[in-house]
């Protein structure tokens, strides 16, 4: 496997790992908080009553982990060979997701707005 250090960054196949890494956490934090700042089920379809049910935010957040699960693999396997995880590290990586989803939450639901 071509490897190379080059200044304390491991480059494979001229796909840097920390770059990966660190764009990974970041798409990873924006569609966590995603479906709490849009107001559209997915995206696309305006709801027909007024804002967004909890239901709806939660399913978009589980389809938002699924597609930054697949862009994870697409992003290992051009690293070098995909991993085989058991079912902890899916639990982790869902309590992490949840965890990103804070932020959006509390300024969803829990935010107190002035004059309303």
């Amino acid at each position: 496997m071509p490897e190379q250090v080059c200044s304390g960054v491991i480059w494979h196949f001229g796909f840097n790992v920390n770059f990966s890494t660190t764009l990974l956490l970041i798409l990873a934090f924006v569609a966590a908080n995603l479906p709490f700042l849009v107001e559209r089920i997915f995206f696309v379809v305006q709801p027909k009553v007024g804002s967004k049910n909890i239901a709806w935010r939660l399913l978009e957040l589980v389809v938002m982990f699924f597609v930054i699960g697949g862009i994870a693999l697409l992003l290992e396997g051009k690293i070098g060979d995909i991993h085989k995880q058991n079912w902890e590290f899916y639990a982790i990586n869902a309590a992490l997701f949840v965890v990103f989803a804070y932020p959006g939450f509390v300024y969803r639901y829990l935010w107190r707005r002035r004059g309303g």
